[in-house]
């Protein structure tokens, strides 16, 4: 048992101190991956990478809610989970009007400075996810697991216990899928 799945058994047993002890243990690795899925977002992007890791690490040890996490993997899935889920709230409330749902930013020291806020990319990926999920679970966690929490293709396929080659069949299927109903929803859009 590693150190990290032993202080997961004490968070999920109620112990103040565990959460403490697991934030060094783990707070790189999930840096890293806030970064590279940091990296792939459209400029504009408002939320930071390390307030990304810090509101995903809280409610994964929130001790109001005890979980039960079955190894060090599932805490990395519930993580790339948590994160996902930040990052479409986060572009929910872009869209909203009192947040300047709408309005497109402007540069002033440029002179046609306009920055594509990344919201209905994020706010699309999600809904095409959630009707992946309906059809094959487990490839939506490998599309979460590599899109949103920035993992390898092996990385992933570790965290989900599958071979690297069944890894990326389904990364190649999930590409079509999701370039296919994207685009679907993009037509419709233009409509």
């Amino acid at each position: 048992m590693s150190e990290v799945t032993r202080i997961l058994g004490d968070i999920e047993r109620g112990e103040q101190l565990a959460a403490e002890q697991l934030l060094p243990l783990v707070y790189e690795e999930l840096r890293r991956l806030a970064l590279e899925k940091m990296a792939h977002e459209k400029p504009g992007q408002t939320l930071q990478a390390t307030a990304l890791v810090h509101e995903a690490y809280l409610r994964l040890v929130d001790t109001e809610r005890a979980r039960h996490w079955d190894s060090r993997g599932h805490f990395f899935v519930a993580a790339a989970e948590a994160m996902r889920r930040i990052l479409v709230e986060n572009a929910r409330r872009k869209r909203r009007i009192k947040h300047g749902g709408g309005v497109r930013r402007v540069e002033l020291d440029d002179d046609i400075p306009v920055v594509q806020e990344p919201v209905e990319d994020v706010l699309a990926v999600d809904l095409a996810l959630q009707e992946l999920a309906g059809q094959d679970s487990r490839t939506s966690e490998l599309v979460k697991l590599h899109y949103f929490a920035g993992l390898t293709i092996e990385q992933a396929a570790d965290v989900l216990g599958i071979s690297p080659q069944t890894a990326y069949r389904s990364w190649a299927y999930a590409r079509a899928w999701l370039y296919r109903h994207l685009a679907k929803a993009d037509s419709l859009a233009a409509d």
